[in-house]
């Protein structure tokens, strides 16, 4: 019963940032009123906190608010409802441009960011950058597995759709629970959003690491596989 009721303390929140042009804040509090208005008549809806407006030195305002469910499933029920898209769509005419982050909403990834429809993307690390890293991950647990698997001669009469997925499940729940977080960790100074600067140098340190841990990695299991016996 205690795990039960500590879990409903752990609330699921939305942080929103919107980029107002200066001088239509009034216009924005009323689109903004009627969004809140909207989200209270969905289950789970706790409050919403609007920050005080952050005057820029260039001709905008920045308005933040966090608005809190009391479950994952609610806020994202929230967050993908026909309701709140067509406010945001309706809201296109009063802010430039938005971006979020919500917490506790199972959307996380493996990097940390927030993946799914188009409003989301600019939240995660460049492409490039993501595909890289999944490789990185991904190449030496389908080796070491493979070798394993042949060394200790697993599922050599199976089908090929059988084994496959009982491959697939292994290496996917390794890369999640393991090799994707302690990589999204140790390059985290690398695999920054899209949206944040980065330095060259720590463009060139994170894709140099990423290709000779690559690079490395072939040479030892070529090596492997050339001192197993056929």
């Amino acid at each position: 019963m205690e795990n039960s009721a500590s879990e409903k303390l752990f609330y699921s929140s939305l942080v929103t940032e919107h980029i107002v042009p200066k001088g239509r804040d009034f216009a924005f509090k009323r689109w903004h009123n009627n969004l809140i208005k909207f989200a209270k008549r969905y289950d789970g809806f706790l409050r919403c906190d609007l920050c005080p407006p952050l005057r820029c030195k260039d001709p905008v305002v920045k308005w933040h608010d966090i608005i809190h469910f009391d479950s994952p499933e609610h806020l994202n029920a929230w967050i993908e409802s026909n309701d709140r898209q067509r406010l945001v769509e309706a809201g296109q005419d009063i802010f430039y441009a938005y971006r979020f982050k919500s917490f506790t909403t199972g959307l996380e990834g493996w990097f940390s960011m927030q993946s799914g429809s188009s409003e989301n993307r600019g939240l995660g690390p460049p492409r490039w950058k993501q595909i890289l890293a999944v490789v990185l991950g991904l190449y030496p647990v389908v080796m070491i597995q493979a070798i394993a698997f042949s060394i200790l001669k697993l599922m050599q009469s199976w089908s090929l759709a059988s084994s496959m997925i009982v491959n697939n499940l292994i290496t996917s729940t390794i890369l999640s629970l393991l090799v994707m977080p302690f990589l999204s960790r140790h390059l985290r100074f690398w695999l920054q959003p899209a949206y944040l600067p980065i330095s060259i140098k720590k463009n060139l340190i994170g894709t140099l690491i990423v290709v000779a841990s690559l690079g490395l990695m072939v040479i030892v299991f070529n090596g492997a596989l050339w001192l197993m016996p056929q």
